[in-house]
């Protein structure tokens, strides 16, 4: 016989729609991961005079490809293309452009139209918007999967605290939580935005503030649900301490209906980081990110690409974390049969 969790797999892979949402979740996570390769302005491999070079791992200067200047070369620089193609070769990325290269060898007027040397266009800097949307999607991802794992510890972690002691723990902490809650988010988050210095790690510390409260209520009706059952009983009459029934014997169960929930927080997290972004109160200026490029779009009406772009982006990202949240749902949901 299968185990529960086996059989709550096959339910999910029965759902088409989430099994395939999932796949491309997965594969444009992988892209994301991998935008300092898939999109960068330096080779990946440079073969010049019968040296070998990896550029995205070790500076090569202009001096070393046929120029005259110590500083960093300009692997878009005609001089020095038409110099690696006589004396030798170079293997550039898909997307041959980073989030933070100028076009400087352009002749079309900024912001740029979609084109065979720029696929999405560019924005009002002259920099590729595959390129920042890549890169912006690897922020944005990590941003809100880190803020996600943060935020469902410390709501399991409370959650838990008050559903299995109850009495004044689960009163106060209870208490607090409404009060918590009844605060204004949105300007608190702004202010605090507005007055420490931008980072990743400063906006992760912002936005935990309150992104782990919404999981406590479900943590702590599971606890309680389970707490009075008879094996939960057996256990504390052969001794067993709090912490192992909590987390051997508690948490477990509960866990069930809290992975229901973590796809719609990670899309949450992604719409806040986005939002502060768009506001200019998020990541310090220049740090791609799918707000900024949204902010681009709103400067930029007159240059449709680029709104048109990242609205697809976010909607895509945002719909296949919906599919797939109903599919972990469906999942496990004690009503629902396998298909098929």
């Amino acid at each position: 016989m299968s185990s529960p969790w086996t059989r709550r797999w096959t339910i999910f892979k029965s759902r088409r729609r989430s099994r395939w949402s999932l796949r491309l979740f997965a594969a444009l996570l992988a892209a994301s991961l991998l935008a300092p390769v898939l999109a960068n302005d330096r080779p990946l491999v440079l073969v010049y005079r019968g040296a070998v070079f990896f550029p995205m791992a070790q500076l090569v200067t202009d001096a070393q490809v046929g120029g005259g200047l110590p500083t960093a070369a300009d692997f878009h620089d005609p001089d020095t293309r038409a110099q690696i193609r006589r004396h030798g070769w170079r293997i550039m990325p898909p997307v041959p452009w980073s989030h933070d290269t100028l076009d400087d060898w352009s002749r079309e007027a900024l912001p740029a139209p979609p084109s065979a040397r720029h696929w999405l266009g560019t924005d009002d800097q002259g920099r590729d918007i595959l390129a920042r949307v890549l890169h912006g999607m690897r922020v944005s991802l990590l941003f809100g999967i880190v803020l996600t794992i943060l935020s469902a510890l410390i709501g399991i972690a409370v959650g838990a605290v008050q559903g299995y002691f109850g009495g004044r723990r689960d009163l106060y902490i209870g208490r607090f939580l409404e009060i918590w809650s009844a605060l204004p988010q949105l300007f608190i988050l702004i202010i605090i935005s507005s007055l420490i210095a931008p980072s990743f790690l400063t906006l992760l510390v912002v936005l935990l503030l309150f992104s782990w409260t919404s999981l406590t209520g479900v943590v702590r009706a599971e606890f309680l649900k389970t707490r009075n059952l008879d094996y939960v009983k057996a256990a504390r009459v052969l001794g067993v301490s709090d912490g192992r029934m909590i987390v051997r014997h508690i948490l477990p169960n509960a866990l069930v209906a809290t992975i229901t929930y973590l796809p719609f927080m990670l899309s949450g997290a992604i719409v806040a980081l986005s939002a502060l972004d768009f506001l200019g109160l998020g990541l310090p200026v220049g740090t791609p990110s799918l707000g900024d490029l949204v902010r681009q779009g709103k400067e930029n009406l007159h240059a449709p690409w680029i709104g048109l772009t990242i609205f697809i982006a976010l909607t895509a990202v945002l719909s296949l974390l919906l599919l797939i949240g109903e599919g972990i749902r469906d999942a496990l949901d004690p009503h629902e049969r396998e298909v098929g």
